[in-house]
Formats: C-alpha cells, sequence, structure tokens
C-alpha cells in the first residue's frame, strides 16, 4: 500500500511538471497557432518520456532494495542451527549394551522423522533397556531447517553424550531429549539454561514491567491449545519511538494446556535470575522455553491478509491555461530530486539491513560467549545444607576415604541421586571467585573415562565439591586386596589400562584446556558398575590454586612412587609427568603389587626395575600376577610391559604421547621402539630409601635439592 500511494503521488507530481514544463517552452510565437501548437505539443511529448523514465528509474530501485532486503532477511532466517547447550545426566550405560543400541536406533528414528515440528518415539521392549526420546522444532521454522537441526542435535548427543542414560540438547531451532524413564506428557523444569544479551537496557524498571506483560500474554495464548497441537506464539509491544520488544514462548505439545501454562511461568518467574536489566534473553527448560529481545528473532507467521484500503480518489485532469509564470519545475530538476532520493533510500535500506545482521550476530555471540557462565554456576551450585543433610552431617559412617585435597563422604540428595563429596581442606589459597570459576572450567570435561563433576558448595571456608557415586570404589580397593584380586581377570585389566590412557588422552589433548593430572595412580581411577575405570582428582591442581601450565611450579602436588623424577626432583612438569604416573599404573596392573610397597615384599628392588631386569632377561611374564595365569594373553602383556617401560624412561623427551600410547594400546600394527632404563633405577645392593607411596601437598623453594632422597615432604594419610 505504501508502494502504491506513493507511486500515485509521484506520477501526480510528474504529471504536473510535465504541464508547467509545456507552458514555458515554446520555441516560437509567430502568428501561426498550428505551429505553436505542434511545438507546444512536442515539448510536453518530450518532457513527459524524460518525466517516465525518471519514473521507472525509482521504481527500480525501490525492486531491487525490496529484493535486496528480502534477501537479506532470507540469510538471517535460513542459516544453519545454532547450538547453545547440552546435559548428560541419569547414570552410564555401558558400551554396546541394549541400551545403547536402542538409543541410537531412537535418534535415528528422530532425525528420520523430523520434517515435522514434534514427534516423540520409544524403542526397547524390556523396562531395563527401553529408551524414550523426543524433538521439538521452533514454531516458525522451516521443514528443511527442522530437519537440519534434529541431525545436528541427534549427532552430537551420539558423540557427546553416547553412555548417558538421559540427555537433553538445545539449539535455536529444536530441542532434543531422551531417557531411560518415560516423560512424555509430563513437565520437566530441570536442568535449566539461562542466556543473555550483554546490552543494558536503558530503563530496566519500565521494561521489566513491559517485559512480563507480553511474555505473560505469550505464554497465554501459546498455552492455549489443546494436546497435540502446537503450542506456540509470538507477541511484540512498542518500548520507545525506537525499540520494539519480542516475544517468543514454547511447550513440547504433548504438554496439556494446564502443565504447558505452568512450565511456562516456571520460566518466566527465571527471567530475573537470568536476565535481570538485560536487553534480551532466554529460560530454556526441556519442556518448554521464552525468549525476548529488541529485535526480531523469528519468522513472521501467517496472518489473514489485511482488507486492501481504498485507492485514492483519481486527480482531475490538468486544465488548460494561459498561464506563462517563471514557477515551473524542468525535467531536469525532477531528476535531480528524485535518484538522490531513490539512491538515499535504497542506501538506507541497505544499511539497516546490513546493521540488523551484524546486530544479530554480535547479539548471538554474546549469547554464545556467556551460556556456561549463566547456566553452570547456578546450576552447579548446592546449598551447604543440602550437603549436610545429604551426608547426615559429614557422618564418619558416610566417610569414603581421605587423600591430600580432603575427605570424601558418600551422600544422597533428596532426589534419591547418590553422590560422593569431597570435602576440601582449608589450605588452598584460592578467594571464592577463583574456586567457584575453577569448578566451572573442570565441569565442562565431560568423557566417559573421567569421572564427572556434578557441582559445588561455597560457605565461609567451606569448600566442597560434589561428584558422581562410582560404586566399585578406587582400583587399588580391588587391585591390592588378595581375596579381591580375582575379580580383576586379564580382560578387565586391560580394559582399565585402555580407558584410563584415553581417559588421560582426554584431558592432555582432547579437552576444552590442558589438564595435567599430576598425581596419577590406582586410588584415583575409580570402577563403575561395570568395572569402567573413571579418572577422578583431574583439575584438582586448578581447583586448589596450583599452576597448571606447562613449566616449573614452586609447589608440588601428587604421590612419591607414581612422580616423574623431573617433577619429584626439580618441580618440572608437563604431559610427559603423567604419562610417567600411568606407566608406574600400568606395572601395579599387571603385576597385582604396589610400587610404593614392592621394596619391602621382595627385598632387593622396586616394582619398575624389577620389570626391568625381567625385560632385560627376556622373561617379562614372571612380573605378571600369578592370578592372571588362567585368563591372560601373552602378546598384550608383553606389549603392555614393554609400554609401561617407556613411559618410565628417565628422559621425558623419550616417553611416549597419551594419544601415541592409546594408539599402542588398540593396534598390535605398530611397531615400539625399544625402552631405555628406567628413571628410578635400583639394583639389588644399592643403599637407597625412596619416600615411596607418600601423598603431599608441599611447597618447594627455588634452591632444589640434586635427590629425590633431599627433598622433604609432608606425610599424609593415603586415600
Amino acid at each position: 500500500m505504501f508502494l502504491y500511494y506513493t507511486h500515485v503521488r509521484l506520477s501526480h507530481l510528474l504529471y504536473i511538471s510535465s504541464q508547467h514544463e509545456a507552458q514555458v517552452s515554446p520555441k516560437s510565437q509567430g502568428d501561426s497557432t498550428q505551429t505553436a501548437k505542434r511545438v507546444m505539443r512536442g515539448e510536453r511529448e518530450m518532457v513527459t518520456d524524460v518525466s517516465m523514465a525518471s519514473l521507472k528509474l525509482l521504481l527500480l530501485l525501490f525492486i531491487l532494495s525490496f529484493l535486496h532486503f528480502n534477501t537479506c532477511k532470507a540469510q538471517e532466517l535460513n542459516s544453519d542451527p545454532v547450538y547453545l547447550y547440552h546435559n548428560c545426566s541419569g547414570g552410564n550405560t555401558t558400551a554396546n549394551s541394549a541400551y545403547q543400541l536402542n538409543l541410537g536406533t531412537l535418534l535415528t528414528s528422530l532425525s528420520s522423522n523430523a520434517s515435522t515440528e514434534f514427534s516423540n518415539n520409544t524403542v526397547g521392549t524390556s523396562s531395563s533397556d527401553r529408551v524414550y526420546g523426543l524433538f521439538m522444532c521452533r514454531g516458525d521454522v522451516p521443514s528443511t531447517l527442522c530437519h537440519q537441526c534434529v541431525l545436528n542435535a541427534t549427532r552430537r548427543l551420539r558423540s557427546d553424550c553416547s553412555l548417558a542414560k538421559q540427555a537433553v540438547i538445545w539449539y535455536d531451532e529444536c530441542t532434543v531429549r531422551y531417557s531411560n524413564i518415560s516423560f512424555f506428557s509430563t513437565v520437566a523444569t530441570r536442568p535449566r539454561v539461562g542466556l543473555l544479551n550483554t546490552g543494558n537496557i536503558s530503563n530496566p524498571e519500565a521494561f521489566m514491567t513491559l517485559l512480563f506483560s507480553t511474555i505473560n500474554t505469550t505464554a497465554d495464548e501459546a498455552a492455549n491449545f489443546h494436546m497435540g497441537v502446537k503450542k506456540y506464539a509470538t507477541n511484540q509491544a512498542n518500548f520507545s519511538g525506537f525499540q520494539t520488544l519480542y516475544c517468543l514462548a514454547q511447550c513440547t505439545p504433548d504438554l496439556s494446556p494446564g502443565d504447558c501454562r505452568n512450565c511456562l511461568s516456571g520460566v518466566i518467574g527465571d527471567l530475573p535470575w537470568c536476565c535481570q536489566g538485560k536487553q534480551g534473553g532466554r529460560v530454556l527448560y526441556p519442556s518448554c522455553n521464552v525468549r525476548y529481545e529488541l529485535y526480531p528473532f523469528y519468522r513472521a507467521t501467517a496472518t489473514p491478509s489485511p482488507s486492501p484500503s481504498p485507492s485514492p480518489p483519481l486527480l482531475p485532469p490538468p486544465t488548460s491555461g494561459n498561464s506563462r509564470g517563471g514557477g515551473g519545475i524542468s525535467a531536469g530538476t525532477i531528476v535531480a530530486i528524485v535518484v538522490p532520493i531513490s539512491v538515499a533510500v535504497l542506501l538506507f535500506i541497505v544499511g539497516i539491513c546490513f546493521l540488523s545482521r551484524r546486530a544479530r550476530k554480535k547479539a548471538s555471540a554474546k549469547e554464545g560467549k556467556n551460556v556456561d557462565d549463566i547456566t553452570t554456576l547456578e546450576s552447579l551450585q548446592f546449598g551447604f545444607g543440602t550437603i549436610e543433610a545429604a551426608t547426615n552431617n559429614f557422618s564418619a559412617d558416610n566417610k569414603l576415604g581421605e587423600g591430600g585435597f580432603g575427605e570424601v563422604f558418600k551422600g544422597t540428595l533428596p532426589s534419591g541421586q547418590v553422590i560422593a563429596v569431597k570435602r576440601l581442606s582449608k589450605s588452598s589459597g584460592q578467594g571464592g571467585e577463583e574456586f567457584k570459576n575453577e569448578v566451572v572450567v573442570v565441569a565442562k570435561l565431560q568423557h566417559r573415562n573421567l569421572v564427572r563433576l556434578l557441582g559445588f558448595c561455597l560457605q565461609g571456608e567451606e569448600k566442597i565439591l560434589v561428584y558422581e557415586y562410582v560404586p566399585n570404589k578406587s582400583l587399588d580397593y580391588t587391585l591390592f586386596d588378595p581375596e579381591k584380586q580375582s575379580e580383576l581377570d586379564w580382560r578387565r585389566r586391560y580394559k582399565i589400562i585402555q580407558g584410563t590412557a584415553r581417559g588421560t588422552q582426554y584431558l592432555h589433548e582432547d579437552s576444552r584446556l590442558r589438564i595435567i593430572h599430576r598425581d596419577l595412580k590406582a586410588s584415583n581411577i575409580l570402577l563403575d558398575g561395570d568395572m569402567n575405570p573413571k579418572i577422578s582428582d583431574f583439575g584438582m591442581a586448578r581447583i586448589f590454586g596450583v599452576d597448571q601450565t606447562q613449566g616449573n611450579t614452586d609447589r608440588i602436588v601428587g604421590t612419591y612412587g607414581y612422580m616423574a623424577p623431573e617433577y619429584a626432583m626439580h618441580g618440572e612438569f608437563s604431559v610427559k609427568s603423567d604419562v610417567y604416573s600411568f606407566g608406574v599404573l600400568l606395572m601395579e596392573i599387571i603385576s597385582g603389587k604396589k610400587n610404593s610397597s614392592f621394596y619391602q615384599t621382595d627385598g632387593a628392588e622396586d616394582l619398575l626395575s624389577y620389570a626391568w631386569l625381567l625385560w632385560k632377561d627376556g622373561t617379562p611374564l614372571e612380573l605378571m600376577d600369578p592370578i592372571l595365569r588362567e585368563s591372560y594373553n601373552q602378546n598384550e602383556i608383553i606389549r603392555s610391559i614393554h609400554i609401561g617401560l617407556l613411559c618410565v624412561q628417565e628422559d621425558p623427551e623419550d616417553r611416549p604421547t597419551m594419544a601415541t600410547i592409546v594408539l599402542m594400546l588398540d593396534s598390535n600394527t605398530v611397531t615400539l621402539p625399544t625402552p631405555k632404563r628406567p628413571a628410578f633405577f635400583i639394583h639389588s645392593g644399592t643403599d637407597a630409601t625412596m619416600p615411596k607411596g607418600q601423598q603431599f601437598d608441599q611447597s618447594i623453594t627455588k634452591s632444589l635439592p640434586m635427590s629425590i632422597n633431599d627433598v622433604s615432604i609432608s606425610e599424609m594419610d593415603p586415600r
């Protein structure tokens, strides 16, 4: 209508202008009336042609700007799906189990049905391996983008949550969720995610009032649909002369109207927690979500076309007159006016489009940058009262163990979830904010062979970490107990070796930041219900305020007997320090003997020296735990001893990386180099009193001792 009305007015302007030009343009005032009329008619036709050319140019510029603007918006609204956040929970299943196979089938079925806006499915026959899942695309997303979003989400779940029994993942365009417990038609409010636009609003009180009014209206509209029907609504409201508030609310269609509205009430109530005084934000639940911004972030839904407005009345034809004044407008003047205006309009529209796209990208970048800060810190924090109640006030009956970083207790949350609570000693030099920041960093590290950090508690001097509970305790509990050793046949031990190597490789190379464990040992390898290894205490050096970069440190954290010589004697550490510790651990798993007590047991050598002598004598199988004689694989054990000796070589440069170790363990085709003598080689008769097996967290002076025997240590109770 605007273009039509403008067209009429400009035609009118040109039409009037042509008449004025015709009135002042006769070339001759001769006596011949016919000649004068012909001249006037010719001039009128010439000027009209010029005017019509100007009009066509104007219309062409408008059409081009319109097409460019729509192309811009199409690119903006049809971009690739934008990942937001995911959460894996519910404990782990085992690799190649019936549940994992059913999960793969479910994720495939969801991605194949993603041409619709919503779908749910159940796979599995028995309750123990049944898996439930659904996806929901945002109400304005076209089917092609919906399909791509669900496809990306299911791929990411296969990668990041492959063994998790429950998971939910949010993209800007869709949500995908699965669980081993039926959740259809029920409201889920946890986990929750908050994302914000970091720009501040100028008048927060008035803005939040308008926001709650508009978002609640939007929620009412979204919930006002029958079960099974898309529950999606958008609204907009004017905030100021130059700012418009845009709101969106959506629930999964399997919810009843009442459950949908209750769910949306929850997310709306969380908006102040997430986004108080901010220009935009959203809160995501598994079952519903809301979002608001000061720019349009959703596609306009189809609405009935309004009735066309009546056309403006036709202008009366021009009247002839004999006025010959100089007030007429020439064709050149018309062109000079129309063309610059048209170009200015085109440039204005292109500029608006460009700025809109840049603002959207900037907001998305800020949103993505802040997702972890907004979600993890709040969602990871436990109240001290909750932890006290869970552990029965840190009862001795709940105590699982004690190490250099503090005591560990078993606890049970009100939801029934069993947790492990590590109550850190008060010797940490970190402040509260530093502690929380490091916990957030470590909580992002997720791998099937790492114990999952669930959260933390900070109250006064109390610093507490909350982990998933791993039922089969630590490896040393079984490996070094003569009555329990038989539970670990060679197949299980080799799986523990491989899993520990993969978990350590993840810390070194595949995680978001490089983590050097610095205390890799049997008591820090926990075993789940299927005897899969899970590395614990990773990142403790970060959380405890110890420098975590490669180099030299004046504070040693670890356990003698597992510590690389360059770290124990000179404070120098790197990923190769962990490789050394892994080599010691590998020898313990094969032999069933502690490195720290081997000297006392056999009288002459330590475990590494004994393994080296057997290797040089060509009798490496004598190192093997006698219990393994019924189950061992000779080639795997000899190869594992070989790898272990490569790990404990004195020069860190000679030790392989964890990635190479994983490859060596997984493939028999990789040729292994010849190992050199271990770092701490002690032959029979050598006078050495190595302080092995003692765990400590100690500061050393820059005047470092030349011998490990000269290092003063603080003795701690073993875990």
